[in-house]
């Protein structure tokens, strides 16, 4: 999700606008003339900017469909779904610039939220919300604690024609954050934040070394199996459920309030590469 319709949308509203201004109080060109007698920028504007001025408050205000990328939240979500988000849960924002000028809510634990990438904010990122401000989280022999309580896993069988990925040696679990329970997906023997981190050392490259191996030492004097963080005020910590296979807060560190775009609630339509046609099989809400 790398591109930001509404750097067209606005732009074009605006123009039309304007046009539609300029011939309703200084040309005239419709008044004198007659519906489609004017000059035809005229006529694209009486016709066009009220529905881009529709289609702007509803993406900007209210629900905006994504597109899934990449398999970082399989298996909730899988490349190729096509989402809808609710805009307005964490507070009314400006389009484009997404200053928030009405405050409305916050996330919750366990959310699926979708963000502006804090290292790069014109790519859209789709993550679960693990720790909101000032929660203390740790992943302690393969078990994820928030406040000093372990988060429900419980190992769970998962069709295997579910999962589009087809990996050999993967197991599954159900856990439970807030009021939401999903799945999450784990490789057999993988733990990939070592292999980050020890791809960081080999190349000299400090710039790769995982965030939570360099905010602490319980990274480093477990190898890489524990580690823990604190969320600071104004920040959030997001995971995918695809856990051995999702570039996320572990790496990249906290997501900002201010890059917050809004929660992930719906999926209307799946999609596979090339010509094939829409599914709507995976239609339903997302936990």
């Amino acid at each position: 999700m790398d591109f930001d319709f509404n750097l067209i949308l606005v732009p074009a509203t605006l123009i039309f606008f304007l046009v539609w201004l300029l011939d309703k109080f200084v040309l005239k060109q419709r008044a004198n003339r007659g519906r489609n007698q004017e000059n035809f920028i005229i006529t694209w504007a009486y016709d066009f900017w009220p529905v881009l001025a529709v289609v702007l408050v509803l993406r900007s205000f209210l629900y905006e469909p994504f597109n899934i990328p990449s398999d970082s939240m399989v298996p909730t979500l899988e490349t190729g779904d096509f989402i809808l988000v609710n805009k307005f849960d964490y507070g009314v924002r400006l389009p484009i610039v997404n200053t928030k000028i009405i405050d409305v809510g916050e996330p919750k634990r366990g959310e699926v939220i979708v963000f502006r990438y804090p290292p790069q904010p014109s790519i859209s990122y789709i993550k679960r919300v693990v720790g909101l401000p000032g929660d203390h989280i740790q992943f302690k022999d393969g078990q994820l604690v928030v406040n000093g309580e372990r988060i429900a896993k419980v190992s769970t069988e998962f069709s295997r024609e579910k999962d589009a990925l087809e990996t050999p040696a993967v197991s599954y679990f159900k856990e439970t954050l807030g009021d939401h329970q999903y799945t999450v997906r784990y490789l057999d023997g993988r733990n990939t934040l070592v292999e980050a981190y020890q791809f960081a050392q080999a190349k000299g490259a400090d710039s790769f070394i995982p965030f939570v191996a360099k905010t602490n030492d319980v990274f480093i004097n477990t190898q890489g199996r524990d580690w823990e963080v604190t969320v600071p005020k104004g920040q959030y910590f997001a995971m995918g459920d695809n856990r051995d296979q999702s570039a996320d807060s572990r790496f990249w560190g906290f997501v900002p309030e201010q890059n917050l775009t809004g929660r992930a609630f719906y999926v209307w339509m799946h999609k596979e590469p090339g010509l094939k046609l829409p599914s709507f099989s995976r239609n339903g809400k997302i936990d």
